[in-house]
């Protein structure tokens, strides 16, 4: 259990250092003083300084920083970043959220070339497939499933497709059923009690499933099969934030038995760690969607974010100067405070409850 929180919690804080990555190795490519590279942050536990970079480990894990010479503003000189051009800033920003989606594209085709993919089946489907099983995708809400504590990822054990899970439950309505569940690398039994009679659209477990196995590309095609997928995690995630949005304002509702669920550090840690027990392909299959999760959030145009450099930057474009340092750090550090916040209330309001 230890040993893979911690194998969770050291793939999310590569992630972050990789980012950082894509921030230093474009400023250095344009000139820039970077002053230090850290991983964590400060308080400092150790340093050293090759060339004219301080690399540093610091106290605090959750992340890692580059201290870019002249990137607060006030300052002027040729190796300063605010003295680069326009568009070598824009791309020095733009390099780090680069990086998440050049790592997923990586990991992906990794794992589709050596494991491969996790993927939804019909029940008809044969052929060249890998570990083959019917996998829960989501727990409705007030749901016999729901009250025994199954998950979104259990595995149904002795079941083969779909249609066998469903003509079982129906056979059963009503009745108590024994299913043997997989959860990781732990295997057990769930005595349930399923609906006698159900809603429209419900089923007398309440859950929704699919019928996983793994596919593999040839070595030759797995790149373009990365970068594919990559692309189609991205679409995924930005249209459910969209459906999130418009749930949000009241324009449309979802469904009575469905609800929006949001991840903090802890709640990511800890499902990195149970998709990290069933298997190092899946591990990065997820470290995948967080890096791509990752890429947009910081696209947003939010401040103390790297989309907020880049609003900062584009209102200097259509100004023809640049607004001024202080009064950009004052927000910058309003919205990082926020974000803090947002991460706290997160961790309390979903986090902590789906731990307990």
């Amino acid at each position: 259990m230890l040993i893979t929180i911690l194998i969770a919690l050291f793939g999310l804080i590569a992630l972050l250092i990789i980012h950082e990555f894509g921030h230093f190795i474009l400023a250095k490519k344009f000139g820039v003083h970077v002053e230090e590279f850290g991983v964590g942050y400060p308080p400092r536990i150790f340093g050293k300084k090759f060339g004219e970079t301080v690399y540093s480990l610091n106290l605090i894990p959750f992340g890692a920083f580059v201290k870019i010479h002249g990137e607060e503003g006030g300052i002027e000189d040729c190796r300063s970043f605010t003295d680069k051009p326009l568009w070598q800033r824009f791309s020095i920003i733009l390099a780090g959220v680069v990086s998440f989606w050049i790592v997923a594209a990586v990991l992906l085709s990794i794992v589709v070339g050596v494991w491969g993919l996790p993927q939804a089946i019909s029940d008809d489907e044969v052929g060249n497939l890998k570990e083959v099983k019917v996998q829960i995708t989501q727990v409705l809400q007030n749901s016999p499933a729901e009250e025994a504590k199954l998950k979104a990822g259990d595995i149904l054990v002795n079941f083969n497709k779909v249609s066998d899970v469903q003509n079982f439950v129906k056979e059963n309505k009503g009745k108590e059923v024994v299913l043997t569940i997989k959860r990781g690398q732990n295997v057990f039994d769930k005595e349930i009690l399923l609906k006698s009679s159900v809603a429209e659209g419900e089923g007398p477990l309440g859950i929704a499933l699919a019928r996983v196995a793994l596919k593999q590309s040839p070595w030759f095609l797995a790149p373009v099969r990365g970068v594919s997928v990559t692309g189609e995690l991205t679409v995924n995630v930005v249209n459910g934030w969209v459906v999130g949005v418009k749930n949000f304002l009241g324009i449309t509702k979802l469904p009575a038995n469905l609800k929006m669920e949001m991840f903090g550090p802890i709640g990511i840690v800890d499902l990195l760690q149970q998709y990290s027990a069933m298997g190092i392909n899946y591990f990065l299959f997820l470290i995948s969607f967080i890096s791509v999760a990752m890429a947009l959030t910081n696209l947003l145009p939010i401040p103390a974010l790297d989309g907020g450099k880049i609003i900062f930057l584009a209102i200097e474009a259509i100004r023809g100067k640049a607004v001024n340092c202080k009064l950009e750090q004052r927000i910058t550090a309003t919205f990082f405070v926020l974000l803090i916040l947002f991460m706290i209330f997160v961790t309390i309001k979903f986090d902590i409850p789906r731990l307990i």
